[in-house]
């Protein structure tokens, strides 16, 4: 294989990606439209919007895999629709061009059951808003003459991972030693994935062609609730747990009546109101990966919240971690 690889986008999963295959000697080009990325000698940053299909053919021209991890550009099912399956269309014809497997971070919300425990070959035909969007995302992968490989995570945690349940609200929380608000129950078991659980996850993926054409699990400790790990982050820290309130579906759901963002929070109340667990087992042993243990994961995340708070950059900006 080639030793070019692709990825587009430096949210949490895109930057990890790129990072680790640095670190491991490969030639990487990072596509954006700001231009960002990690600073490394094997790091290309390239300004480019991923969805017009005409900048797209030099850019992945040599690649062994792209890495496609965008995200839309608001937490919602419109801006989802709207935006991501024509960027997808463009990267996979531009793939099948270059001759590039093309692999996907992705999440849990196409599970048609998600009350059960949700494993690589549980059905995936959920239907409407967002959960619809993912559905359909994958139907057109499988369609695709290009090799795909989609890999689910379940609500992200870990450095750079900002707007999610176990992110900035819980993180910033517990170093700050004030009351953390939680969503739904603080007492429901509900999979959490390291990011870059999930990054070598879809590295080693590519590097398998066995395993193209395939939804597979990212490496995912066992369940946790939201009261454990943020007792993981308190212990990693050294600080005592804060008090923890969690917050009715009712309250969101009046929210959601004034706030588009409330209102689409909301609808993924279910989540956290009763188990929400995947199983990665099948995945990991055919990747040959095992998650990162809890207390290793919770001091990586703790130490780079506690690096970005100090340089005075820990306000998470707008938007939503892609994938959780």
């Amino acid at each position: 294989m080639s030793d070019l690889y692709v990825v587009t986008g430096a949210g949490p999963v895109g930057w990890t990606v790129a990072e680790q295959l640095a670190g491991q000697g490969k030639r990487v080009r990072v596509l954006t439209r700001s231009g960002s990325g990690p600073n490394h000698p094997l790091v290309e940053k390239l300004q480019a919007d991923v969805s017009n299909p005409d900048l797209l053919g030099e850019a992945f021209a040599g690649a062994a895999a792209v890495f496609h991890c965008i995200h839309g550009s608001s937490y919602s099912a419109a801006a989802w629709q709207r935006e991501l399956p024509a960027a997808e269309q463009a990267v996979l014809a531009a793939a099948g061009e270059a001759g590039a497997v093309v692999v996907f971070p992705e999440s849990l919300y196409s599970y048609s059951n998600p009350q059960e425990v949700m494993t690589e070959h549980s059905p995936r035909e959920a239907t409407g808003g967002k959960r619809g969007v993912r559905t359909a995302l994958l139907r057109a992968r499988e369609a695709s003459a290009t090799g795909t490989v989609s890999v689910v995570a379940g609500d992200f945690f870990g450095p750079r991972v900002r707007m999610a349940h176990a992110g900035e609200r819980m993180v910033a929380a517990v170093l700050a030693r004030r009351l953390l608000q939680v969503v739904g129950s603080a007492d429901q078991p509900h999979s959490f994935t390291y990011v870059p659980d999930l990054a070598a996850a879809m590295i080693g993926a590519a590097a398998k062609p066995g395993l193209w054409n395939r939804v597979l699990h990212a490496p995912t400790n066992p369940p946790l609730t939201q009261r454990r790990i943020a007792e993981a982050f308190a212990a990693a820290a050294g600080t005592p747990l804060p008090k923890i309130r969690a917050v009715p579906g009712w309250v969101l759901r009046t929210a959601g009546l004034f706030s588009p963002d409330m209102r689409e929070l909301g609808d993924m109340l279910y989540q956290f109101q009763r188990p929400f667990v995947m199983d990665s087992r099948a995945s990991e042993e055919e990747l040959g990966l095992r998650p990162t243990p809890l207390h290793e994961a919770a001091k990586a995340t703790v130490e780079w919240w506690r690096s970005e708070l100090t340089a005075g950059t820990g306000r998470a900006p707008a938007g939503r971690a892609a994938g959780s």
